[in-house]
């Protein structure tokens, strides 16, 4: 039971640094793209929707040739010191980038929800571009940049394919719930491999409840608005 708590707390500490992590940059992403639809944006929203379709074990294999030391990335890594490939940091570089396009997609659909008057509102008023996001724009969308945060950290709590190309599958290393029922399906521990299932499934019920509690609006009071 010891090793099923720290695969827990392992998984929800990965899950949780991939999210904060790609936080800011998801909401700024989904932000430009609610508002840019120039020539190039349809491509820019595609490229950053890819991890959503492709396999995750190919997204794996591309992280872990950037990481490689035939790239610019990986020699400063390994220049620096770094090491990343089959460690705890592969682990929530993987979570993130699989879960960086649920934020994003999530997040522009609230951001394109915010009627553009307000901000013009704002701007008149002598708010500049900054003021205006964090005053304005951002406040009225948090509902949907909650549920994209919390979907983003949904995808990381699950995340496999990626994961075990790039950090491996290394207990007390590397290994998340995800890998770890799918070692014990190998070895042929079904009863540890369930158990370890029915903890995923309740982490993952939560999330989806708080992402339907946050998303869903209340109705308004009966008679509150009449004119």
């Amino acid at each position: 039971m010891s090793d099923d708590l720290q695969l827990l707390w392992f998984t929800l500490g990965t899950a949780s640094l991939a999210t904060a992590l790609i936080f800011p940059f998801g909401v700024l992403a989904g932000a430009g793209l609610a508002r840019w639809r120039g020539p190039g944006s349809g491509l820019v929203e595609t490229a950053l929707s890819l991890p959503l379709v492709l396999p995750p074990t190919a997204v794996g294999m591309v992280l872990l040739e950037l990481l490689g030391r035939k790239f610019g990335l990986g020699q400063a890594l390994d220049a620096a010191g770094l090491d990343v490939v089959y460690t705890w940091k592969a682990v929530v570089l993987a979570s993130a980038v699989m879960g960086f396009p649920l934020l994003v997609r999530s997040a522009r659909s609230a951001f394109e929800g915010v009627d553009p008057r307000l901000a013009g509102i704002s701007r008149t008023l002598g708010r500049g571009r900054v003021q205006t996001f964090l005053r304005v724009s951002l406040p009225l969308s948090w509902r949907g940049v909650l549920a994209g945060a919390v979907l983003a950290f949904s995808r990381a709590l699950g995340e496999f394919g990626a994961t075990f190309l790039v950090a491996g599958n290394i207990p007390g290393r590397t290994q998340t719930l995800a890998l770890a029922i799918f070692q014990r399906v190998q070895l042929g521990e079904d009863a540890a491999a369930f158990r370890l299932v029915a903890l995923t499934t309740a982490l993952a019920f939560a999330a989806i409840w708080v992402t339907e509690r946050v998303t869903r609006r209340r109705p308004a009071p009966a008679g509150k608005g009449a004119g």
